[in-house]
């Protein structure tokens, strides 16, 4: 077809090899062992900036006439592709600009200024950041090049198709590709459809920001109303209009994954490889291993993108908890037993040898108590769902919360009994973007008009902070205070009905 032999020739005269390395393909042996499949990774994280997103920046600069390089180029991006833009116009010479937004985190915002860019902070948001820059781009006559919405762009990446198949001559079952903005698989399916047609080409996206997935099963792109930003270089509300048509044609189909599994997919890498991929960098393994337990898969040849390794250290905290959830190896659960004497032991005994990961408890009242507990496995759900039965035939009322964004986020941490002298409770979960004083001016809104009752906030490293309020609102009261948060322009989500927030922190429902 005439877009495929487009975008193979765009792919195989790229110039990107002038600034970006060929990066290896390397075996994960512990990892095909436990799938019983063979599993390779490439090694997208190798690049000089970290990430794949070079390619395609310096692609775009290679095909610009000289009157358009001198005037220079600006884009918008608040990391990898800022990264790559930056390091492709310092190899070439010419002035760069780059818009970020305020809440960038500032190890990226100095990786880009000492790659000889310019930096413009604005706004709080990607969206706000790319409106500036293109406001920019007419001012100063300079040419935008955008994230992942380009030809040249999408044909850069795709040359990360090329060297697979020129690294492995085994027949390849299916490719597994982190999905932003689309650029990436927009480049790679175009290239691996037209080479080896039989190998299906997935796409991985977090559950939190499936604009790709939900665009093909729609038949068009859609714009997302809320994302999740723990895996920030794929959190894209919108996927590129070229992408989008390339991907039509070509992906054989989009896997969601969560967050743990994600968490699991980083711990994957870096138990074969030693090195750590930032959570977009993880989606393809992530998604691989869905798709291997879906398939059932079997001796099948199997390569993962690792799209890079931008992350922030403090980060790690926050992926070592969850990736045992992801794993499967661990189960989180609300237990209620009887407040009296040899109801511990009772419940340890049910439990028997396995190892508790967390333990917390609090006395209420008389006549009942909650736990939160985290237990080891090694058989995932079969284990956790026998054991869960196992309590509850032994006369204990059991919660599963392992699933649960809350109970994991905030509830763990806040265990302490219940306030049963507060009335009118409501429950929000926000995230707001972080930058200094942020937290005071959120508290400073939320309190002016409403009593606070519960406030939960923990910085997890990245541009976004996370916090679990409560306050004292009557029903009359509840269209107004959503409307008022509405007005604060920042994701909420309604939490008043969550089991792990009336287990262990509301009001306890009356008995039946």
């Amino acid at each position: 077809m005439p877009m495929l032999k487009k975008y193979v020739t765009k792919i195989e005269n790229s110039s990107v090899y002038e600034v970006a390395i060929k990066t290896p393909l390397d075996a994960m042996p512990a990892l095909s062992k436990r799938l019983h499949n063979e599993v390779l990774l490439k090694r997208e994280d190798l690049q000089p900036v970290f990430s794949f997103k070079l390619r395609g920046a310096y692609n775009k600069l290679a095909s610009l006439p000289d009157k358009s390089l001198k005037k220079g180029v600006i884009t918008a991006s608040a990391g990898n592709h800022a990264q790559g833009l930056a390091l492709a116009a310092q190899q070439k010479g010419i002035d760069a600009l780059i818009v970020m937004p305020k809440t960038t985190p500032a190890i990226k915002v100095n990786s880009v200024r000492e790659k000889g860019a310019q930096i413009v902070l604005h706004g709080d948001t990607y969206d706000e950041a790319y409106q500036h820059a293109n406001q920019l781009a007419t001012e100063r006559g300079m040419t935008f090049v955008h994230p992942f919405d380009d030809e040249d762009v999408i044909a850069g990446q795709g040359t990360v198709a090329m060297e697979i198949l020129q690294q492995t001559t085994k027949r390849i079952d299916a490719i597994f590709v982190p999905v932003g903005g689309g650029g990436l698989i927009a480049g790679v399916s175009a290239y691996i459809k037209a080479k080896s047609p039989t190998t299906r080409v997935i796409g991985v996206e977090p559950e939190d920001a499936p604009s790709m997935h939900h665009a093909l099963k729609k038949g068009e792109r859609v714009v997302l109303d809320q994302i999740g930003i723990f895996a920030d270089g794929v959190a894209v509300r919108q996927v590129g209009a070229e992408p989008f048509r390339v991907a039509q044609h070509y992906v054989d189909e989009v896997i969601l994954v969560s967050t743990d599994e994600i968490c699991a997919g980083i711990k994957d890498i870096f138990d074969d490889t030693r090195s750590i991929a930032e959570p977009a960098g993880a989606l393809a393994v992530a998604g691989l291993k869905k798709y291997v337990a879906r398939e059932k898969a079997h001796e099948q040849h199997l390569i993962a993108i690792d799209s890079g390794a931008n992350i922030n250290f403090d980060r790690l905290r926050h992926v070592a908890e969850r990736a045992e959830v992801g794993e499967q190896r661990e189960a989180l659960l609300a237990v209620t037993i009887p407040e009296q004497p040899g109801s511990f032991l009772k419940f340890c005994d049910l439990i028997g040898k396995r190892s508790i990961t967390e333990f917390n408890y609090r006395y209420a009242d008389d006549s009942n108590a909650h736990i939160f507990v985290g237990i080891e496995l090694s058989r995932g759900d079969k284990e956790k769902n026998a054991l869960i039965d196992r309590l509850i035939n032994g006369g204990y009322d059991v919660t599963d919360i392992t699933d649960n964004e809350m109970a994991k986020m905030h509830i763990r941490y806040m265990v302490g009994g219940h306030a049963e002298s507060i009335d009118d409770e409501v429950l929000f979960r926000f995230q707001f973007p972080e930058r200094p004083g942020a937290l005071l001016k959120f508290l400073t809104l939320i309190g002016q008009r409403w009593n606070i009752s519960l406030f939960h906030y923990r910085n997890h490293g990245s541009a976004y902070g996370r916090v679990l309020v409560g306050m004292q609102a009557k029903s009359a009261e509840h269209i107004e205070l959503m409307r008022y948060f509405d007005s604060l322009g920042y994701d909420y989500w309604e939490e008043v009905d969550n089991p792990a927030y009336r287990l262990f922190l509301g009001k306890e429902l009356p008995k039946h």
